[in-house]
């Protein structure tokens, strides 16, 4: 199995050269002299945790996977010892409010670093992934009492968080949602019902975990403007607000899944447990979205660092395993065959794997600056930011996951038998990233929302200062190379917004329409977002190079890979068109669907 390498230079390209981050961290107030230097310096220290430490328990979570044993979950061995590594590091403060214990800096430094973390061992970090929005649900919506109470030992990792949403009747429509929280004494609430598929649910990370959970109050109103979030700690506390006796919840059972084997997800019983009100009553829901928001964003990067990872196995492969002779010819005579790097279908697949990886990764650096300028901005950046993660976030999440499984799989597929067992661990990564493109919102559940409501809605404005922005870059493309590349990008956005228009026009006299065609819009949608961010690194590349530099190989491959995106990736948006321009009609097909009753 080959060691997952930290890919820190790209990253540090992406952060710098692709999305121009000095000036962003200069346009934030209140992190003093903080610089793209100090991210420098933390990128190193987490890649050496990420590659030295997770990276050799992702095969023993898979293995041995969880156990329950009278209502407690025991994670696999090493998972809990390395969690408290990662908590005497102080890794859990890191972008978290320095009034709760935090260490002040933007949250796209941790979302930077985190790539490491999912690439190296996505089951283990499932563990940790939900506390950021946790915080941020509780410090933003909670009465001062409570933030006290839980925040602080959030943000340390003495304790970690979950996000309780779904049920047994309620999957992605919470109108279902029959959850019940009954008023008790001292302003306390007893929750009653069952909640499933939930990550982290139980474990032997820490000694109290702190569940928010979507609940009715007696005589809510229907669907889901009659939920209300509670914050229900595994443990109650006593007095000084420590872990005391158990809390009326447990796991009854962990599922068994096709992957993320070491992650243990949940089915959890509320009978009567103690849990407060967070925020107002019948708006649960909206406070959970701060919540949703990171979470996908944590989903996008998950897909991204499997791709990556996946990348780095079948690149060392390729250059290993000798098969055949390079069609043009021997390559090396002295050998009995030439290395599979040599084939041209290999190459496809690696290229496509390269392209994906690291245009996925200046995506997600882009959002974090938007979830930066969120938190940090002025009322007007923040106004704008919000606007752009509502367009950025289905499609980081929606197009990256669809991708991934592609893209991982052609780890199998390039390593043949030996990628088909589990020796090299590339089928473990198509299996654990598989989910991606379920939880935290279906690619269905994403398209919809980015096309009737985000591009589609009220407000069209954030889309076409999208467009615009693009187009703005295709103006700066003034070399060869980039300016070829930027007049393929104007073509894919003009048809983008032509598309568009006719979507709205049609949707009115077909109520199906932007249902049926949601999906296809979508990945067009991503195939276009993700040749902006290849422009944008070809630009930064061909100026390294124009100005002179010792890491002339370096941009070299980044030209490479742009060209190779442009020519064999986003044409693929073709294929995409015309399946929105067939519309809903061929969906009417009850007779081919209908279940055979002999």
């Amino acid at each position: 199995m080959v060691d997952y390498r930290v890919p820190i230079r790209d990253v540090l390209f992406s952060l710098h050269e692709v999305n121009d981050y000095a000036d962003h961290y200069a346009s934030l107030g209140g992190f003093g002299d903080f610089s793209l230097g100090d991210v420098e310096a933390v990128l190193p220290e987490l890649g050496r945790f990420a590659s030295e430490v997770l990276a050799p328990l992702s095969a023993v979570g898979d293995s041995q996977g969880v156990r329950l044993d009278d209502g407690q979950v025991t994670t696999p061995e090493g998972f809990a010892q390395a969690y408290r590594q990662y908590v005497e590091g102080g890794w859990p403060t890191l972008a978290q409010p320095e009034v709760y214990g935090g260490t002040p800096m933007p949250y796209s430094v941790k979302i930077a670093a985190s790539e490491f973390l999912q690439a190296a061992n996505q089951s283990w970090c499932m563990y940790t992934a939900l506390n950021d929005g946790a915080i941020k649900c509780l410090t933003e919506f909670a009465d001062p009492e409570l933030v006290s109470r839980f925040v602080p030992k959030l943000v340390s990792g003495q304790w970690l968080s979950t996000m309780c949403l779904t049920e047994p009747a309620c999957g992605s429509d919470l109108n279902l949602l029959r959850c019940k929280a009954e008023p008790a004494a001292d302003g306390r609430y007893r929750i009653y019902g069952t909640k499933i598929f939930i990550s982290s649910g139980d474990h032997d990370f820490t000694d109290n975990i702190v569940h928010l959970v979507l609940a009715r109050l007696p005589g809510a109103p229907a669907g889901t403007r009659g939920i209300s979030l509670f914050v229900v700690p595994k443990r109650c506390l006593d007095a000084e607000g420590e872990s005391a006796e158990a809390n009326r919840l447990s796991c009854v059972s962990t599922e068994h899944k096709m992957g993320l084997r070491g992650s243990a997800t949940c089915v959890m019983a509320f009978d009567g447990a103690e849990g407060w009100l967070v925020g107002e009553p019948h708006r649960g829901l909206q406070n959970m979205f701060v919540f949703i928001n990171k979470s996908r964003l944590g989903v996008g990067q998950q897909a991204q660092g499997q791709i990556e990872a996946a990348y780095q196995t079948a690149l060392a492969y390729a250059h290993e395993r000798l098969a055949g002779r390079a069609p043009g010819g021997a390559v090396n005579a002295e050998q009995p065959a030439d290395a599979l790097i040599h084939q041209p279908d290999i190459r496809r697949m690696l290229m496509s794997q390269k392209a994906v990886a690291e245009g996925g990764r200046a995506l997600i650096h882009w959002c974090a600056k938007c979830v930066d300028e969120v938190d940090y901005g002025s009322r007007e950046q923040q106004q704008a930011a919000q606007q752009r993660l509502g367009l950025l976030i289905p499609i980081t999440k929606g197009c990256l996951s669809e991708l991934a499984s592609e893209m991982t799989d052609y780890g199998v597929q390039i390593l043949g038998g030996h990628g088909y067992v589990k020796d090299w661990g590339v089928e473990q990564r198509v299996r654990d990233v598989r989910v991606t493109r379920i939880y935290e919102g279906t690619t269905g559940i994403q398209a919809s929302d980015l096309l009737a409501r985000k591009v589609l809605g009220r407000d069209r404005s954030a889309f076409d200062r999208l467009l615009a922005e693009m187009r703005l870059c295709c103006e700066q493309a003034r070399g060869a190379h980039s300016a070829a590349l930027a007049a393929q990008l104007l073509a894919a956005i003009a048809q983008w917004e032509a598309i568009t228009d006719q979507l709205a026009v049609d949707a009115e006299q077909a109520p199906t329409l932007l249902s049926a065609v949601a999906v296809d819009y979508l990945m067009m949608a991503g195939y276009i977002t993700l040749a902006f961010m290849w422009l944008k690194a070809a630009i930064a590349a061909e100026q390294r190079q124009a100005e002179g530099t010792h890491e002339s190989r370096f941009y070299a491959a980044k030209q490479q890979t742009a060209a190779f995106y442009y020519a064999k990736l986003l044409p693929r948006i073709a294929g995409h068109l015309a399946v929105i321009r067939a519309g809903a009609a061929p969906l009417d097909c009850d007779d081919a669907l209908a279940v055979d009753e002999q």
